[in-house]
C-alpha cells in the first residue's frame, strides 16, 4: 500500500501545483480568474489526497507486502487472491436503469427519474446480494 499512497499523493501534489499555475495564468491573461478550471483542479487534487490518505492509513496498519519491499520476490505474492464473479447480468441492469434515470433528468420527467432511481437501487442491491439471496453459490476451488 505504500506504493499506492505515494502515487496518489504525487498526483495530488501535481494537481494542486497545476491549479495554482492555472489560476495565476488565467488571471494574467484577462481581467478575471477562470474559476471553473481552477476549482476542478483543486477538487481533483482533494480527491487524490483522499485516496492517498486512505492508502497511507491502511499501510500503517498492515504488514509490508512483497511489492512494498525492495527485496520482495514475485513468488511471495502467489496464492489465492479471492473470489471473482464468473459473470453477471446485473451491471447491464444498473446501466439500463441509470440511462432511464438520466433520460428522466434530461427531459425533466420526474416520474421517469424516480422510476429510474428506484431501478438503480434495486439492480445495485441485486448485484450486491447476487450470491447471498438465491440458490446460486460461488464455485468451490
Amino acid at each position: 500500500m505504500r506504493t499506492e499512497y505515494k502515487i496518489f499523493m504525487g498526483v495530488a501534489l501535481f494537481l494542486f501545483g497545476a491549479a495554482t499555475v492555472y489560476g495565476f495564468y488565467t488571471k494574467g491573461t484577462g481581467d478575471h480568474t477562470e474559476w471553473v478550471g481552477t476549482v476542478a483542479l483543486i477538487l481533483s487534487g482533494l480527491l487524490c489526497s483522499m485516496c492517498g490518505g486512505f492508502f497511507w492509513f491502511v499501510a500503517r496498519r498492515i504488514d509490508l507486502r512483497p511489492e512494498d519491499r525492495e527485496d520482495g520476490e514475485i513468488a511471495e505474492g502467489a496464492g489465492e487472491l479471492g473470489f471473482f464473479s464468473p459473470g453477471s447480468y446485473w451491471p447491464f441492469g444498473i446501466a439500463l436503469s441509470a440511462a432511464i434515470a438520466g433520460m428522466g433528468l434530461v427531459f425533466w420527467m420526474w416520474w421517469l427519474l424516480a422510476a429510474g432511481l428506484v431501478m438503480v437501487i434495486l439492480s445495485a442491491c441485486g448485484m450486491l446480494f447476487e450470491y447471498y439471496s438465491s440458490t446460486r453459490q460461488p464455485a468451490e476451488h
